[in-house]
């Protein structure tokens, strides 16, 4: 069992130019927008949809992922730390007793994302009008299902969002964070889930009857993800956030649920819409 105990303690820099580091996460994030796009000109080219409409797409979908991910962690998970420290919401700097220090961006959440994709989509298909959101939302599913791989990953460089102690000598001891024992890496679990989540949402867009029933794709999104996302955090270290005052799940498990219902309704009504036509 001894083999089974993997110590990591990585460098979170990726590439170092002088005083100008790149960090793991931050390549990760880069990863998965630049994978998405691909992906995004795979199916426009597929279904002959103008390919001058992506590079907005992709500023909107950057711009609502990043302000979305940021306020959710704000409000969901750590308002008891930014309420007294607001410039740090819009801004990586802190003020201290000696001066200004610059600390990041740290903390993005995954169900703020959501919010701030679906808002900024409501303005791009408002401005540009060659699909409904529907479609749009049924092929951008794909896309962050993918990126997501790539974020967990950037989370298990960072030695972040960890899992609880195993108990065992199975597991990953993060060494970057002064430990000693073995954590499981649900960061790893997650990004093999969304893997698996997109496989299958790729498999179903290749179905081109499935394809065309809209809603379908973003509905089977919205509840596979996010199950896997509410079976992950059952050996994940609490994140803390509203969830802790309610007991029995996590605050991620609680914004998953609603999330998952929505999924599954919108699978329902996308099959009856197809019934009835």
């Amino acid at each position: 069992m001894l083999a089974l105990k993997f110590l990591w303690a990585p460098d979170p820099v990726a590439i170092s130019l002088g005083s100008f580091n790149v960090y793991y996460y931050s390549l990760m994030f880069v990863i998965a927008f630049a994978s998405g796009l691909y992906l995004m000109k795979f199916m426009y080219k597929k279904e002959n949809i103008s390919l001058e409409y992506l590079d907005p797409l992709l500023m909107y979908m950057v711009v609502g992922t990043l302000v979305g991910a940021r306020l959710g962690e704000v409000f969901f998970y750590n308002w008891d730390y930014f309420q007294n420290n607001l410039l740090e919401i819009i801004l990586p700097v802190k003020i201290t007793d000696e001066g200004w220090k610059f600390v990041g961006f740290r903390g993005l959440a995954s169900h703020g994302a959501v919010v701030g994709i679906l808002s900024a989509l409501y303005l791009y298909t408002k401005k540009y009008k060659y699909a409904s959101m529907l479609w749009l939302l049924d092929r951008i599913a794909i896309t962050v299902a993918f990126g997501g791989i790539f974020i967990r990953i950037g989370n298990f460089f960072n030695s972040e969002i960890v899992g609880k102690y195993t108990g065992s000598s199975f597991g990953v001891v993060f060494q970057n964070n002064g430990e000693t024992l073995p954590r499981h890496p649900v960061q790893l679990y997650e990004s093999l889930g969304y893997f698996i989540v997109f496989m299958i949402l790729f498999l179903i867009y290749k179905n081109t009857q499935k394809r065309n029933q809209k809603g379908f794709l973003i509905g089977a999104f919205f509840s596979l993800l996010f199950s896997v996302r509410f079976v992950a955090e059952f050996v994940k270290e609490s994140q803390g956030g509203f969830g802790e005052n309610i007991g029995y799940f996590s605050t991620g498990q609680w914004l998953s649920i609603p999330l998952i219902l929505i999924g599954l309704f919108v699978m329902a009504l996308s099959y009856k819409n197809k019934a009835n036509a």
